[in-house]
C-alpha cells in the first residue's frame, strides 16, 4: 500500500467518531499533491447539507488529532469540504447512490470522437460504467477510459 493509501486510511480511523457524533457521512478523504504543496482533502456530508460551521468544526477536531497523531511526515494543507452538487463518483457506494442521477463522464481517450459523455448512470461493476444516452441507446464505457464520473448540475 502506498503512503498516500496509508494516511487516507488513517485520517478515515481518526474521522470515524467526529463523524458519528455529529450525524455527518464520510464522503472521501484524499492526500494529493499539487504544484508542489501536499492536500489533505476530506469530504463530509449529511443530510440537507453541509455548512461551513460543520466544515470548521471538523476541521478543528481532526486537525487536533492529526497533531497528536502524527503520521503524515510531509508538511500539509488541511481541507475540509462538502463533496458540492457536482461531486465526483469514485467509490462503489458513491455509485450504487447515484444510480438514475444524470452524470458526466470524461475520458482519457474519445469514443465515437467524443471525450465527454452525458446521460443517466443505469449501473456498473468493475469493468464498465453503463449510461443511458437516449430513449434509444444505452452505453457501456470502460472503467479503464474513464479519467473522471462527476453528477451533472442542473441550474
Amino acid at each position: 500500500m502506498a503512503n498516500r493509501e496509508v494516511y487516507e486510511k488513517k485520517t478515515e480511523k481518526l474521522l470515524e467518531p467526529i463523524l458519528a457524533e455529529n450525524n455527518f457521512t464520510l464522503y472521501d478523504v484524499e492526500y494529493v499533491k499539487e504544484g508542489g504543496n501536499w492536500y489533505l482533502r476530506v469530504y463530509i456530508d449529511k443530510e440537507g447539507g453541509i455548512t461551513i460551521d460543520d466544515c470548521e468544526l471538523v476541521s478543528r477536531k481532526l486537525s487536533d488529532l492529526l497533531d497528536e497523531e502524527d503520521f503524515i511526515p510531509d508538511s500539509y494543507v488541511l481541507e475540509v469540504s462538502s463533496p458540492g452538487l457536482g461531486r465526483q463518483l469514485k467509490k462503489d457506494k458513491h455509485f450504487d447512490k447515484s444510480i438514475g442521477e444524470e452524470v458526466e463522464i470524461k475520458l482519457y481517450k474519445p469514443i465515437d470522437k467524443k471525450k465527454e459523455w452525458v446521460g443517466i448512470l443505469k449501473g456498473y461493476d468493475a469493468n464498465v460504467i453503463k449510461i443511458q444516452i437516449d430513449d434509444q441507446t444505452e452505453m457501456e464505457i470502460p472503467r479503464k477510459d474513464i479519467a473522471v464520473v462527476r453528477l451533472t448540475i442542473d441550474f
